[in-house]
């Protein structure tokens, strides 16, 4: 199994529900934890990655901040549309520092990946990094 930033697979965000110019939503696949992604403040928030190709993927690494629930969906198509869910994760919630989550797809194979952070544990909630084991 090989963790990849998904910069590194060519992956991109292609939409986001919320963006700010400081914190805008490509933060996501940087690979770097010093920089993020923050909605701006309802919920459900969501983010879609695209990747270059259709990819096998075993597991996702969400690094977070006040993220509570998330539903992770996908699909294998050219366009952004029509997915289909595959896990829901509860966080734990951290003071201070990074939440880390590993989260198993079961070797899914994706063109796109949905993320909806359907709750927080504040009004804002922050996404720093997302990469998957292939």
């Amino acid at each position: 199994m090989i963790e990849s930033s998904l910069a590194s697979l060519g992956a991109k965000v292609v939409v986001a529900s919320s963006s700010d110019e400081n914190h805008p939503p490509e933060n996501i696949t940087d690979g770097n934890t010093n920089t993020f992604w923050m909605s701006t403040g309802m919920f459900p928030q969501e983010f879609i990655i695209r990747f270059a190709e259709p990819t096998d993927i075993s597991a996702v690494t969400v690094d977070s901040y006040n993220v509570k629930h998330l539903k992770i969906e996908k699909n294998t198509s050219q366009n952004a549309s029509q997915f289909e869910s595959i896990t829901e994760k509860e966080f734990e919630q951290t003071e201070g520092h990074l939440q880390s989550n590993a989260i198993s797809l079961n070797g899914s194979s994706a063109s796109h990946l949905r993320l909806i952070i359907t709750s927080g544990y504040d009004h804002f909630a922050s996404v720093h990094r997302v990469s998957v084991q292939h």
